[in-house]
């Protein structure tokens, strides 16, 4: 498998959680066997080829892995302002990034552009997000545990943990979650890349069809056909991917 731009931190991560240092004092003071359990997912990461089962994995060991987490999403920054969810583990989940997503406030929000870490004792209760702690209350969610996700000074979106119970989440859990969020940020900057990397390598195949098509139907070389399509683009302030799909699609440069 092709190391993704978080393999170097990964292992990174995955080496001071398997040996005794800084990086590993809270993990070795939370339990016995959390160190080996953290050195454990870093090596599954790096071993799961897909992208969308890499950040369901991560989310999924987060809630095993951090006391009182009953369910957990990320809420992903897209192109710098607009938040959007994925890997939700359940309906407590599903309903936290919905309420919030609805109301325009919350902790994940808050979260993913202000704070590094959020615990909320009680959501139904708590008058920083007055809209969402009346949904909340109706709904049952309860505590809140979110951790911003950064690589390498990126600011990627947030993990966001919730329980159906209040104060399910102490110090000792957001220590955990801020140790785990290290390794769901490397998992999803490697899955945006991933996802990145295919889309150019979809984009890249269907201009070079449409330039096939033009060259056999013009009798024109590959840099004339391009010249073609971008003219196209250009003329109808349409991207050339899509005058490419086009043409491979109808026939048609539509221009």
């Amino acid at each position: 498998m092709t190391a993704g731009p978080g393999h170097e931190h990964l292992q990174s991560l995955h080496d001071d959680v398997g040996e005794s240092g800084t990086g590993t004092e809270a993990a070795v003071e939370a339990g016995p066997d959390l160190a080996a359990r953290l050195a454990r997912l870093a090596r599954e990461l790096q071993a799961t080829a897909e992208t969308p089962g890499r950040v369901e994995r991560a989310v999924r060991a987060a809630v095993d892995l951090v006391p009182g987490a009953e369910e957990g999403s990320i809420s992903l920054v897209r192109a710098r302002r607009r938040v959007s969810s994925q890997a939700e583990t359940g309906r407590l989940a599903h309903l936290l990034d919905r309420l919030q997503e609805e109301t325009g406030e919350g902790p994940c929000l808050d979260a993913v552009f202000d704070r590094e870490v959020l615990v909320v004792d009680d959501l139904a209760a708590d008058d920083r997000w007055p809209a969402l702690a009346a949904r909340a209350r109706e709904v049952g969610l309860r505590s809140v545990l979110a951790l911003q996700l950064f690589v390498e000074g990126d600011n990627l979106g947030a993990l966001n943990l919730c329980a159906g119970r209040p104060g399910a989440f102490d110090e000792d859990a957001a220590q955990v979650g801020r140790l785990l969020a290290s390794h769901v940020a490397v998992a999803v900057a490697d899955s945006l890349q991933m996802q990145g990397t295919a889309r150019a390598l979809a984009t890249r195949d269907v201009v070079g069809q449409a330039k096939g098509i033009l060259m056999e139907r013009h009798k024109v070389t590959a840099d004339q056909a391009f010249v073609l399509l971008t003219r196209v683009s250009q003329t109808t302030n349409r991207r050339l991917v899509d005058v490419a799909e086009e043409l491979t699609a109808s026939g048609s440069l539509g221009g």
